[in-house]
């Protein structure tokens, strides 16, 4: 019988795990490193979500480990190298969270040009102002510039789509055969272009070290000064102090940002004072319905893997 840890919140899949042995289930055992590292001596099954750093030094206290499945898609907790050199076989939930962060790309986009937040605020403060707040922006007729065109990149750009407006997109790794340009007529373009183009800036791409302040002070310099920024993908991919001085400033519209650098942002956050500014705590991906389809799907390819068979979403492939 096999031994399962699942270090961070699991909220179904527990009791299939349970048919393949002993599930040691701690929802905050990522925060004790050196108490992992004892459970994990016997275990051939780790289940993370982002919180958990699977290291060189969490592998060497895992002699027998077989798999890693991580609740979601990000991968920049995980040290690959390490993982491909004792053939640790790496799982994830593939697409089963795209929809849900897709519908939350489109609701920041309403959220912030309609000012949402801030008309609520107020009128819950006892204001009726609708001169205030009767200026807000329609999504019609608006440009949506994709950084990052994959399977949650190509389901924002459908939704948008049907409600008007016209999609354009930077990612290197996609081609004009791919489904999203050739069938639903998003436009490739180099990302200086998107940047200057478009009303809606949304990324969808990972963490990587040719990413990471990919969106600087020099890039945020050339939006519009209306544009709004959306980022769903990973904190690290925007330079926040440039934002916060572009957003204070005047020199961008607004930003909706469910991911930070730092999580969560430790001290005085300078984001947190602006009104044109969106933060929820990495929830894009978090419905009742995707994390049942995370957890289900990671759930099964950890037992494919702890019964010899091959797992359908491999991270490693």
């Amino acid at each position: 019988m096999a031994c399962i840890v699942v270090t961070e919140w699991m909220p179904t899949g527990i009791e299939r795990l349970h048919t393949a042995g002993e599930v040691i289930y701690e929802p905050a055992l990522w925060r004790a490193r050196e108490r992992l590292f004892a459970l994990l001596n016997d275990c051939q099954a780790l289940i993370v979500r982002n919180q958990t750093r699977v290291d060189a030094e969490l592998l060497a206290h895992a002699p027998a480990l077989k798999v890693v499945g991580r609740l979601g898609v990000g991968l920049d907790n995980l040290d690959l190298p390490a993982l491909r050199a004792r053939d640790i076989v790496v799982v994830t939930a593939g697409q089963a969270n795209s929809i849900a962060v897709a519908e939350y790309a489109i609701g920041a986009m309403i959220a912030l040009a309609r000012r949402l937040l801030a008309a609520d605020r107020s009128t819950k403060g006892g204001a009726w102002d609708r001169a205030a707040f009767g200026g807000g922006a329609e999504l019609y007729g608006k440009t949506l510039g994709l950084i990052g065109l994959g399977d949650i990149g190509a389901r924002v750009a459908k939704r948008a789509l049907a409600f008007g407006m016209r999609v354009i997109a930077h990612d290197p790794l996609i081609t004009p055969m791919h489904f999203a340009a050739a069938e639903l007529g998003v436009a490739l373009m180099p990302l200086e272009d998107v940047l200057r183009t478009s009303d809606f800036v949304s990324l969808h791409l990972p963490l990587l070290p040719t990413t990471a302040n990919l969106i600087n002070a020099e890039r945020l310099a050339l939006m519009k000064p209306t544009a709004i920024l959306i980022n769903t993908s990973r904190g690290g991919i925007i330079d926040e102090a440039a934002l916060a001085d572009a957003l204070r400033t005047g020199r961008l519209g607004g930003a909706a940002l469910d991911v930070r650098a730092q999580e969560p942002p430790t001290g005085d956050d300078p984001l947190a004072t602006l009104d044109n500014v969106l933060l929820t705590p990495h929830i894009a991906g978090l419905t009742a319905e995707s994390q049942a389809r995370v957890c289900t799907t990671v759930a099964d390819d950890v037992l494919r893997v702890l019964r010899g068979e091959q797992p359908l979403f491999s991270a490693l492939n």
